[in-house]
């Protein structure tokens, strides 16, 4: 186990960048701007609840039509690529690690990566993001990951050409399905929930919005078996089982949106002294991006369970990257 930086020296970093999805570049490219020397630890490591993957959700997404710029749309790791390449103009160095513990009572603050050392930096801006829960079934998650028609997020991915005028499901039964669901309405020709049990979880009102519109349905006490692929390996449809009697059927989709929940990426942060809310996001006292804890900054899904789009951590990372040089400045060592 070394003590260093991520130049290799001996020395104190200003910044410490966890996390490379939208909200880390964007805070990277401000950071580098100010002449900061920002470090991003870009996360390469399978940690529970699964792989954090370097860019971020985003490289899940094979289009995105929602974030401004990009007319025609984007690939997202395409986009992500672009992300990096304007922080690394800027100076920012990336490291192809974890950081896998840290320790925020010392000054400097004191970070461990994966391969054992020892980072000592002044601020930290913690943009590990959150993970979609998926229901990892095999045929899921390689749809996912190729633009098959499997998607964690409706608002992101719903209105693309794909979906419309064609039958979707959305699997789960809680606020997130039917506020998904919903939206869903606008654009699918028809949307049925796949759900396990014989009610929904879901807030009443929430439900009623759903059920209220006319191309609405709900599958009760059936769980996802299979996803079935065509030939062109995109979805055709799902196998289905019932939950009470176990005899399998078969519904035809164009689209599948699991909506059961995410898991915000906090587990190496346990014992940090952060606050938590309920869910293991990291809790934000003011508007800004300052946690309970002088010097440490928070942005993007990690830090939010309502928004969880591209734009908003982009700009939560701007937030951070300011709020980490004034608080510099504030100290003298900016």
């Amino acid at each position: 186990m070394s003590d260093v930086t991520a130049n290799g020296k001996n020395d104190i970093e200003k910044v410490v960048i966890i996390g490379s999805g939208p909200a880390g570049w964007t805070a990277a490219v401000y950071a580098a701007r100010a002449n900061l020397d920002p470090v991003v630890y870009v996360g390469v490591a399978k940690q529970d609840p699964g792989p954090i993957l370097p860019g971020g959700q985003l490289m899940l997404t094979t289009e995105v039509e929602n974030y401004p710029g990009f007319p025609e749309g984007v690939e997202g790791p395409e986009m992500m690529g672009k992300f990096q390449d304007q922080a690394e103009r800027f100076g920012t160095r990336s490291i192809d690690q974890d950081i896998v513990e840290v320790d925020f009572t010392t000054k400097p603050l004191t970070l461990k990566t994966s391969s054992g050392d020892t980072v000592r930096t002044h601020t930290v801006i913690i943009a590990s993001g959150a993970t979609a829960n998926w229901l990892n079934i095999e045929s899921e998650q390689r749809l996912a990951r190729n633009g098959g028609g499997v998607s964690a997020c409706a608002v992101c991915d719903g209105a693309l050409p794909a979906y419309r005028n064609q039958h979707v499901a959305v699997v789960g039964g809680g606020d997130t399905a039917m506020e998904e669901a919903t939206y869903l309405t606008k654009f699918a020709s028809k949307v049925s929930v796949i759900h396990r049990r014989d009610e929904l979880r879901a807030s009443k009102i929430m439900q009623e919005r759903f059920l209220s519109k006319p191309n609405a349905e709900v599958l009760w006490n059936k769980e996802v078996a299979d996803v079935l692929p065509d030939e062109k390996d995109r979805i055709r449809g799902i196998r289905l089982k019932d939950t009470v009697t176990g005899e399998e059927s078969e519904i035809e989709v164009k689209g599948m949106f699991v909506a059961i929940g995410h898991t915000p990426t906090t587990k190496f942060l346990k014992g940090s002294g952060l606050e938590f809310d309920a869910k293991g996001y990291i809790v934000l006292p003011t508007r800004s991006s300052h946690t309970k804890l002088e010097g440490v900054f928070a942005a993007g899904d990690v830090a939010d369970a309502d928004y969880r789009q591209a734009v908003t951590a982009a700009g939560m990372g701007c937030q951070a990257a300011i709020d980490a040089e004034r608080w510099l400045g504030e100290h003298g060592l900016a």
